[in-house]
Formats: C-alpha cells, structure tokens, sequence
C-alpha cells in the first residue's frame, strides 16, 4: 500500500488540476465573450457608417448631383455644369 505522503501528493495534484481546469476554461469563456462583444460593436459601427453615407446620399443637394458627372443618358444630366465644373477644377 501507498504511503500517506504519496497519497497526499496524489490527493493534492488532483485538487490543483481541478482548480486549474475551472480556472482556464472561465478565462476562455471570458475571451470569447469579449470577443464576441466585440464583434457586435463593430458590426453596429458598420451600420452606423452605411447609414450615414445612405442618408448623405440621399439628402446631397440637387446642384452637386448634377455637377457629379453622372450618367450622359439621364435625362436629368446638365453637360454645362459638368464642364464648368471641369474648368473650375483646373484652374
């Protein structure tokens, strides 16, 4: 038979693996909750800008939609303001 001092040593290698197995896996929970956190803002930080840029868009004022360029095929193209434009920038 083992004596105590082994035993004890067993008893205790077993209580410090437990502890330990606790340990490392509520650090791995935590990291992946963080992580997931994470994810979330920036995935809402996303949608954010998306809407920003749709609302600036969509609210730009009709003179600078017109001096974009855009399609020749619209009916809505002004070929005058698109070439003024043009020489205002290179000068």
């Amino acid at each position: 038979m083992a004596s105590t001092g082994v035993n004890i040593a067993r008893w205790s290698a077993l209580g410090a693996g437990i502890f330990y197995g606790f340990y490392h896996q509520a650090t791995l929970s935590a990291s992946a909750k963080t992580a997931a956190v994470n994810r979330e803002y920036e995935h809402k930080q996303q949608l954010i800008q998306q809407a920003k840029a749709e609302f600036a868009k969509k609210n730009q004022p009709a003179s600078s939609q017109k001096s974009e360029g855009g399609d020749p095929n619209d009916s809505r193209f002004d070929l005058e303001a698109l070439l003024n434009n043009l020489t205002a920038e290179s000068k």
